[in-house]
């Protein structure tokens, strides 16, 4: 089975922030780690996957996160054209991860069923469970279920040789990670499974959550994915991931990693 090449593209970042802003009962005033914003590519020479599409800059405006390039952009300096891509999988439909999908007019969508039920079911008619979420990405992402752009997994799901989504949930209902074959192995994409390596790695529930159960199951579906190797598992938001992985070239250094490749050092 072939290989696929994996990258993470920064675009945006969050901070600084405390710990009690990263996992839940901590201390509001200690200082922790700042967030920053992803989105992944998956390539090989059959076929090239996006893993989330980020958010647009507006919403970056309106929410108060820096924003440092459009995704969309971003993935032309990995031979990718918006324009053309076909596959797309979304994590989970958060304003950070499924923003700006008119960017792709060719691309099919995959998500699990529970988060598209979530996304637009009883629980918008909560605030607090809402404010993750913009409407106009999730009316979008309608109009593409009715013009048959999108594929729905139901749990755990082959999308190709070398690439399966697994629904954790948690952060919402229906999240899910995607593992992809590479040449160091199986690397398993966390997404909001887990934003940090600090909450999966010490079993700490990050406050944005539907569910604390399942997210401190999805730790666990997380650790198994990857044959039990934290190595191989790549968390959401984690500026160490920038740190821990190499550029694909001098000139995309600080903008994005190889995840295929082994990390530098050890956390």
């Amino acid at each position: 089975m072939e290989p696929f090449e994996l990258f993470a593209i920064r675009y945006a970042h969050n901070g600084p922030r405390t710990l009690g802003q990263n996992v839940i009962g901590a201390d509001p005033h200690e200082a922790h780690s700042a967030l920053d914003f992803y989105v992944w590519v998956a390539k090989r020479s059959d076929r090239a996957f996006l893993i989330d599409t980020g958010m647009s800059e507006e919403t970056a405006k309106r929410r108060g996160e820096q924003y440092f390039r459009a995704p969309a952009d971003a993935i032309t300096l990995l031979g990718l054209d918006p324009e053309k891509l076909e596959d797309i999988i979304l994590t989970h439909v958060h304003y950070d991860h499924a923003g700006a999908l008119q960017r792709y007019p060719k691309a099919r969508f995959y998500l699990q069923d529970t988060e598209m039920a979530y996304a637009t079911g009883r629980c918008m008619c909560s605030r607090l469970l809402r404010r993750g979420y913009e409407v106009e990405d999730v009316v979008h992402l309608i109009r593409c279920v009715y013009n048959d752009k999108v594929a729905f997994q139901d749990e755990t799901a082959e999308i190709t040789s070398g690439l399966t989504v697994h629904r954790t949930g948690g952060h919402t209902n229906g999240q899910q990670v995607v593992r992809v074959w590479t040449e160091r192995g199986w690397v398993v994409l966390a997404s909001d499974a887990s934003h940090l390596y600090h909450n999966m790695q010490n079993g700490l529930a990050f406050p944005s959550v539907y569910n604390v159960g399942d997210m401190m199951e999805g730790f666990r579906i997380l650790y198994r994915l990857a044959n039990g190797s934290w190595d191989h598992v790549v968390p959401g938001h984690d500026p160490l991931v920038m740190q821990l992985y190499p550029a694909p070239s001098p000139e995309l250094e600080g903008i994005a990693v190889r995840l295929d490749k082994p990390p530098r050092a050890n956390r």
